[in-house]
């Protein structure tokens, strides 16, 4: 996947990264995966288990995307609450979704393991945006300037980043 996408447009390696984890992943819980309330796998973890939850959807999306060299600025892992069930359920659930912005003030296109296409954030009702964050920041719903250093905030990304850098996955241009 990652040689077929190099070749190809950002909006292309998008599309081909969404889809292909959408389709080699299959969803289930931590504690089912890996024995844990809370775990987030690298890209190589959740592919050599062929599953994972939506942390870790998100993140292979994200770093294959920033592999493929998709600018830092351009990506970001959004924490939301997803409405479920009916839309006047009142019932949700915590959720992450990859954002990608074409420009920094942009509205997210939406990468997510629920809904294969890709849509622009105001196409997904269901979803509420908490904070969003990437290597490049934290920020929170709503603000185009990051409020705080990711890594010293959350301990999971660091942990998760840092497993990435060991298994040799580099992120292109991390700040």
């Amino acid at each position: 996947m990652m040689e077929a996408a190099a070749t190809r447009s950002e909006q292309d390696r998008l599309a081909l990264v969404n889809n292909f984890f959408n389709r080699h992943l299959r969803f289930e819980d931590d504690r089912q995966v890996w024995n844990t309330p809370d775990y987030w796998a690298t890209p190589l973890e959740a592919l050599s288990r062929s599953a994972g939850d939506c942390e870790d959807f998100a993140i292979a999306k994200f770093a294959s995307l920033r592999m493929l060299g998709v600018p830092p600025e351009r990506l970001r892992l959004i924490y939301v609450r997803a409405n479920i069930g009916a839309a006047d359920s009142g019932i949700s659930q915590a959720h992450m979704v990859l954002g990608y912005y074409p420009t920094p003030d942009a509205e997210p296109l939406v990468l997510d393991n629920l809904i294969n296409d890709i849509r622009p954030a105001g196409r997904r009702p269901d979803l509420f945006p908490v904070f969003s964050f990437s290597d490049a920041g934290l920020w929170v719903a709503g603000a185009s300037q990051s409020s705080a250093d990711p890594t010293t905030r959350l301990s999971r990304w660091r942990d998760v980043l840092d497993r990435m850098s060991r298994e040799g996955i580099r992120l292109v241009g991390s700040p």
